[in-house]
């Protein structure tokens, strides 16, 4: 098979795995205990802290970890609740389901700010949904186009303002560089499994100085901020993963993306590459095949052996078009026949070469069954990400 869904998941790295291993093992004491075994386990976890802050330019003591990056989410975004006065929670229209069914469930107003044809939040729009505004949730990286955010932007506007802000970092994590002392975020929420850890382990920065609310309540973990005993292997493991994302982003990772798109673009015909093309993470394609269903396209390629999405993983199997997609202005029946591609550490340029020519057949396929024409190939340069 190959993958090509890095965005729903990544495969575990056996580095991280190796790592795990021992304290899904023989290493099972609490580590709130007070004898030696339970030390050693408070000890993998302060370690694991170092290695999650250093991936994001924190201090240790600025990272929470969390059962997931939904918590991750919640977490922020209902502490700001909490602690912020009157006004509106303000978020991009096409925030993650964590966020958005999040802020819809406060008792307090929602603004969706727009977004341009590109995926990337219109500033203007931004700047006057922050009168009366309470807090700010904005997303780095979208997870299914890919689209970064203009992050560092929208903190300096809030802050001028004294709102605070929260990001949904989790499609950014590993892919691209963060500090959130350089962003000026005051709030990050990561997940392991999107960078090469274990599922069912999250992380939240909480910049050193911030008001703060526990969602969770009891045993005082986490330095009273996230009570519940702590997931050792899972912390130890996205440790790991953090570590080996901070030495270092590949440049395969962006050189398997780009040969699979050029490859899909001399070969297919009517193919449109969705979302800013100078504002994308490396790994992210994000496609649209004229008079192709995409629920088609996932049948076919699964057959032939190919892992994708159309779109996110959490929306998979409801049949309506993205939110994402229709924010960006992109017509419903485009929409339904757009598929996301995203790569990861282990995918070589030759398999995303070959996924691109198993694509092709299966568009061919499809289009030959419908007995459909296509419009023109749309082609864009290559990622710039320096402007994050």
């Amino acid at each position: 098979m190959i993958y090509a869904d890095a965005n729903a998941t990544t495969p575990l790295l056996p580095e991280v795995l190796e790592a795990m291993l021992p304290w899904l093992g023989g290493g099972h004491a609490n580590p709130s205990g007070s004898y030696a075994a339970a030390k050693r386990a408070r000890a993998a976890i302060d370690r694991a802290r170092e290695q999650v802050a250093a991936l994001i330019g924190a201090e240790p003591e600025e990272i929470v970890f969390t059962g997931c990056g939904t918590e991750s989410v919640n977490t922020a975004l209902r502490s700001l609740d909490a602690l912020c006065g009157p006004g509106a929670a303000v978020v991009s229209a096409i925030e993650h389901s964590a966020v958005l069914r999040c802020v819809e469930s406060l008792p307090r107003e929602t603004r969706l700010v727009p977004v341009a044809g590109g995926g990337r939040l219109a500033m203007d729009a931004f700047e006057a949904a922050l009168d009366g505004a309470a807090f700010v949730s904005i997303m780095a990286a979208n997870n299914e186009t890919g689209v970064i955010q203009p992050l560092r932007e929208v903190v300096e506007i809030a802050a001028a303002r004294g709102i605070p802000v929260h990001t949904d970092a989790i499609q950014a994590g590993g892919k691209i560089p963060l500090d959130v002392k350089a962003l000026g975020v005051d709030l990050l929420s990561l997940s392991a499994h999107k960078f090469h850890g274990p599922t069912g382990v999250g992380a939240l920065h909480v910049r050193r100085g911030l008001k703060f609310e526990p969602l969770l309540r009891g045993g005082g973990q986490e330095g009273g901020r996230r009570s519940g005993t702590e997931n050792t292997a899972g912390i130890v493991g996205m440790g790991a993963a953090a570590a080996i994302a901070a030495a270092g982003i590949p440049a395969g990772l962006a050189g398997a993306r780009d040969a699979f798109e050029q490859a899909v673009l001399t070969s297919i015909a009517g193919v449109t590459v969705n979302g800013d093309p100078a504002h994308r993470l490396p790994n992210t394609s994000h496609l649209s095949f004229d008079q192709c269903d995409a629920s088609g396209l996932l049948i076919l390629l699964d057959a032939a052996g190919v892992a994708c999405s159309a779109g996110s993983a959490c929306m998979t199997g409801k049949q309506r078009p993205s939110h994402v997609q229709l924010a960006m202005g992109i017509p419903a029946e485009r929409a339904k026949s757009s598929l996301r591609f995203s790569f990861s550490r282990p995918n070589t340029v030759e398999e995303a070469v070959r996924a691109a020519g198993l694509l092709a057949r299966a568009v061919e396929k499809l289009r030959r069954v419908q007995g459909s024409g296509v419009g023109p190939v749309v082609v864009y340069p290559r990622t710039d990400i320096r402007n994050f």
